[in-house]
Formats: structure tokens, sequence, C-alpha cells
């Protein structure tokens, strides 16, 4: 009776001691999502600002731009009279110099946050835009746009990639808001390079246990292969569609595997949802520490 006690006592302190390291995972587990909440709570704040400066400086040029394009309507209608003139033809250069100066002083200051750095070309007649890209506070390729601007502004050399729709942009906004077609363009630019930049991650982090099967050029589509961590180990395919061109984020994602069990499961739906708010080798890291892939 006495034998039978005593198990029945550790039994119940083995259960006991389960408990106590069940409840203090748990704890770690929410202040882990507590101090993540807040982490994106003040990124979205510093995001807001930022974007509040990027509109007061962005109002700024275009009411400069409206102000310099009166200025060139009333040199136009002078023009017929004043083109046998050389003086007014120094007038005219004077005017553009100083046209160029001025856009030059609020593009500098647009690019001290995030904006785009600009500098003269070809003797005053043209202009190249800089846009630099960037992916989670790393500064990654320079991309220039460079413009004539003799008669009329158009590109006349850039190094963007030619899956970028550089046309289509340039139809919409070029000729009556430079501003928008930058933003724009410099909105697909980062969102490539950062799509990009999370292949090159997962290959670099994972070393094979997830394993990159199929990416194009524009990186709008991604098919993982994952190990994951169970009896059976069976890999689970993960296939990540990028609807939305100027962002870096799927809109789409599917995960299949020859175990149903663990794609049906509550656990790979919050995964699906990970992958969706989260970029992709985040999100694998964070299925990785719950010991879901291997």
């Amino acid at each position: 009776m006495e034998e039978a006690r005593a198990l029945l006592k550790e039994g119940v302190l083995a259960h006991l001691s389960a408990l106590e390291t069940e409840s203090v995972r748990l704890v770690e587990l929410q202040r882990e999502a507590w101090r993540q909440q807040a982490t994106r709570e003040e990124l979205c704040a510093t995001v807001e600002r930022l974007r509040a400066q990027r509109d007061q400086l962005r109002a700024k040029v275009l009411s400069a731009t409206q102000v310099m394009t009166e200025v060139d309507q009333e040199n136009e209608e002078k023009r017929s009279e004043e083109e046998k003139s050389a003086g007014d033809s120094q007038l005219h250069m004077s005017l553009l110099t100083a046209r160029l100066s001025h856009v030059k002083n609020l593009l500098r200051a647009h690019h001290l946050i995030g904006g785009y750095d600009i500098t003269e070309t070809r003797r005053g007649k043209g202009v190249c835009f800089s846009i630099a890209t960037a992916f989670e506070d790393r500064t990654l390729e320079t991309y220039n746009v460079e413009m004539d601007l003799a008669r009329t502004m158009r590109i006349c050399r850039h190094n963007i990639p030619p899956f970028i729709p550089l046309e289509r942009l340039a139809q919409e906004n070029f000729q009556s808001d430079i501003m928008a077609f930058l933003d724009s363009l410099s909105m697909h630019l980062n969102a490539y390079v950062g799509r990009r930049q999370q292949v090159r991650l997962i290959q670099e982090l994972f070393h094979g246990s997830v394993k990159v099967l199929e990416s194009n050029a524009l990186c709008s589509i991604l098919v993982l292969r994952c190990r994951q961590v169970g009896e059976k180990k069976a890999a689970a395919l993960c296939t990540l569609e990028y609807g939305d061109p100027t962002r870096c984020l799927p809109t789409r994602v599917t995960i299949d595997s020859e175990e149903k069990t663990l794609t049906d499961s509550p656990q790979w739906n919050e995964i699906q949802a990970l992958f969706l708010e989260t970029p992709a080798h985040q999100a694998l890291l964070a299925i990785r520490r719950e010991e879901r892939i291997a």
C-alpha cells in the first residue's frame, strides 16, 4: 500500500511539473507576441510620419512645377517674336537654369526622407533621377532614369529591368505629374528587389532544408519545398503568388503535402496567414522555431 501511494505521489508531481513547464512556455510565447505587436505598431507610426513628410514635400514640388509650367506657357506664346533675338535666347536659358536649380533643391530635400536624387546632364538639357531601393533597412541597387528637357520632356536612357512596366507608368503620369511617376516606379522597384532579396535570404538561411523549386525573373511566384518535422517527415510544398507588383508580400499562399492531416490542421492554416503578413524568410524562421519544419 505504501509503495502504491509513493508511485501515485510521484505521478502527480511529474504531472504538475509538466504543467508548470508548459505554462512557462506559453507565457514566453505570449510575451514574444506582445513584443512583436509593439514593434509593429512603432514601425507603422514611423511609416505614417515619413509619409506625411513626403506628402508635404510632394505638394511643394507640385506647386513649383505648376509655376514653372505657367512660365513655360508664357514663354511659348512669346517665342515666335523672340526667336530672332540672341538676348531672348539667353533669357530662355536663364529661365531653364533657374527651373532646374529650383527643382533640384526641392528634390534633394525629398531625397533626405527616402525620395530621389537628381543630377544635371548634357549641359542642362537633361536630368537624371536616381531611385534607391532597400529591404529591411538594407540598401540594395540604385536605378537611374535620364530625361530629356530640350523640348518635350521624355525618357532618353535608363537601367530599369525590362519586366518593370516603365512605358505604362510613363503614359499614366509622366507628362502631368512627374512625382507620381517616380513614386509609382519606386514602388515597383522596391517591391521587386524585396521579393528577390527574400529568395536570396531563404537560400542562405536554410541550407537545403527549404528548397526554392521555382521563381521567375520578376519574383512574382515562388515555390518552396519544406521538410516537415514528424515521424513520416513528409515534405510540404508552399506556393507564394505575388499578385500586386508594388508589394513584397504574397496575395495568395497554397500549401500542399502528402501528409494531409498536417496541411488540413489549424496550425497550417495559421502558417498560410503568416506568409500573407510576413516576408517569406521571416515566416519560415518563425515556423522553424516552432519545430514544424526542419
